[in-house]
């Protein structure tokens, strides 16, 4: 759509500093202006007097966006202020946000329209696409091994000939490194569909299962049966990586299901990207994509689906799971929360430190649902820890984290000033032993390290989800199980230790989505392993075959003949007939003999 807006137009208000005639930046959140739209809005903002050198139209400081679309209107004002720009905007699913200049004294006020030629996806176009795949779905169609295969062959195609796109929009939406690109989405998504083509036949094929006596003679089977039409709503820092849009996609397109599939609105670039390849690559009239806010979503949240997967904050997960609700739709729900790592003295201090900044900001700065959320050690290895953590981020990132290229940055202002809330509390303020530092212009905050910060401080009760990493100490290691016990149990918890007793130990006594001994993260590349939550981390697992198996019903089949039924199981019934059924069910064969030859022990 190259000319989405069919009339634009602003007037001004004026304060007394206008005739400065600062550099002008227009914000239209979620959008890049481009061709009359722009041409434009440059004229409106010219019909105000004001010096239009540079005139940028992007989501937050630094990061370029491709127009999408619009929703059906949007009102707002933009306003200048000496040091401030900020957009306020009226749409049910918006909020507001503000973004920071460097230019000069100037206060001017733009009302302004735009009015779209897209139409907005509502609950009645949801509810039209939930009713063709569903039509798509019992044609047979999906049910097919050459078409789950084909399938995933595009998918792998996709990733493998559109490798620099992909990389290209992560590095949009997070300033994503290329090497760390390639590790956790272009590498993991190309693993996650060859497993999946290797097993699928495997997969697919019938289980055998044991029959009982009293169905004798008689065979079962166990048969995986696709469960229908899949709702998958992905996560930004998931945006193609097997973790979320593509690892369920993946899993539910195996096991037979038509898939729409939500990527967030919060990664635009990804989102934009993922929603034009699989438009090229796969089959569209069982495979859709939706993109869109808080509206889309919810148009979405109000069909009948046969299944439901989520990966996101608690707080979205229970809008999800009450949705559900309503249509008895069963969930998975990939919640995150605040992931432990603990760390013993006894461990190889250099090799623990580098795995543990791996895990934290190697990988979209800790941005990610199984980063390390806080570390507990004793009080008499902190000091060494700390020192051993500082050596180990400078030969990372260098003296200045924030000039590295090596580390993602924030994924928009909202989150920015979420982050820096957290830091800036005054509870935790003084508890900075590294880092701190932060660029709002660039939306980049450096590795953080706190040491000791209260139970009661916000960055303890709530998911960091970013570069802040506090420290707790306790005089035994031991003591770090009741600590991480007394919150609600993480998706991902992690031991450093040489101590097979402890490590024993904490397998048995801390509950988790899932643990890592001696590192970090890497237990999700492994397919033989399930990922996934309990308790408020979520519910339900996934990954290679329990991806196959989350999207599948198990269907119990039993086979019998004409022959052999036991003549307890039909009227008249007698004594002797229940002698007999108690023998059977017993499994006594010498008593199930007697009563067949007429003995009764009365």
């Amino acid at each position: 759509m190259n000319e989405p807006l069919s009339s634009f137009y602003a007037t001004p208000s004026f304060s007394s500093h206008s005739a400065q005639h600062p550099y002008v930046y227009i914000v239209a959140l979620h959008q890049h202006l481009r061709g009359s739209a722009l041409t434009a809005l440059q004229a409106a903002v010219s019909r105000l007097s004001m010096d239009v050198a540079a005139l940028d139209c992007r989501l937050g400081v630094g990061a370029n966006r491709p127009l999408r679309h619009l929703t059906n209107k949007i009102s707002g004002q933009i306003h200048v202020q000496p040091t401030q720009l900020s957009f306020a905007y009226q749409h049910k699913s918006w909020s507001f946000a503000y973004f920071h200049t460097n230019h000069k004294s100037c206060a001017a006020t733009l009302s302004l329209m735009a009015e779209v030629e897209k139409e907005t996806f509502d609950i009645e176009k949801a509810d039209l696409l939930v009713k063709e795949l569903r039509k798509v779905y019992r044609s047979g169609k999906t049910k097919s091994h050459e078409w789950r295969v084909s399938q995933l062959k595009s998918i792998l195609k996709m990733v493998e000939e559109k490798e620099k796109d992909i990389i290209k929009a992560l590095q949009e939406d997070l300033s994503k490194p290329e090497l760390e690109a390639y590790i956790s989405e272009i590498s993991m998504t190309k693993g996650s569909c060859k497993h999946a083509l290797e097993e699928l036949e495997g997969w697919m094929k019938p289980q055998k299962a044991k029959t009982s006596i009293t169905t004798y003679p008689s065979s079962a089977e166990i048969v995986s049966e696709p469960l229908g039409v899949i709702l998958n709503k992905a996560i930004w820092a998931q945006a193609t990586d097997r973790d979320g849009a593509s690892g369920a996609l993946i899993g539910a397109i195996a096991a037979g299901n038509a898939v729409v599939l939500k990527p967030s609105e919060v990664a635009p670039a990804s989102s934009s990207l993922l929603a034009k390849l699989l438009e090229e690559y796969v089959d569209n009239s069982a495979i859709r994509v939706v993109e869109g806010a808080v509206a889309e979503t919810s148009a979405l949240l109000e069909q009948k689906w046969d299944k439901i997967f989520y990966t996101g904050s608690g707080h979205v997960g229970r809008i999800v799971m009450a949705a559900a609700s309503k249509h008895l739709t069963p969930v998975i729900l990939e919640l995150g929360g605040k992931c432990p790592v603990v760390v013993a003295s006894d461990v190889n201090i250099k090799v623990a430190t580098m795995r543990i900044i791996a895990g934290k900001w190697g990988c979209n700065n800790g941005q990610t649902c199984i980063a390390p959320d806080y570390i507990i050690t004793t009080k008499a290895f902190a000091p060494k820890l700390i020192d051993a953590l500082r050596h180990e981020l400078v030969e990372f990132f260098g003296v200045n984290p924030l000039e590295s290229d090596d580390i993602s940055r924030i994924v928009n202002l909202y989150h920015f000033k979420r982050l820096k809330r957290l830091i800036d509390d005054d509870k935790v303020s003084n508890k900075i032993v590294i880092g701190g530092q932060t660029n709002e212009n660039q939306l980049k905050i450096a590795p953080t390290i706190l040491l000791d910060v209260p139970e009661d401080a916000l960055v303890m009760k709530e998911e960091i989800f970013g570069p802040l990493l506090p420290i707790l100490t306790v005089e035994n290691i031991e003591d770090s199980f009741t600590v991480i016990n007394s919150r609600s149990k993480p998706l991902a918890a992690y031991f450093f230790t040489n101590n097979e007793d402890l490590k024993k130990d904490f397998v048995r006594n801390v509950s988790a989505g899932g643990m890592l001994i001696n590192d970090t993260i890497l237990h999700l590349t492994v397919p033989s392993l399930p990922f996934g939550g309990v308790g408020e981390s979520g519910m339900g697992s996934y990954h290679g075959k329990f991806s196959f198996d989350a999207f599948s019903h198990k269907k119990g089949v039993l086979y019998r003949t004409f022959k052999g039924d036991s003549p307890t199981r039909f009227p008249p019934y007698s004594a002797g007939k229940l002698q007999l059924l108690k023998s059977l069910m017993e499994g006594d064969m010498f008593r199930i003999i007697l009563s067949l030859i007429g003995w009764s022990k009365d």
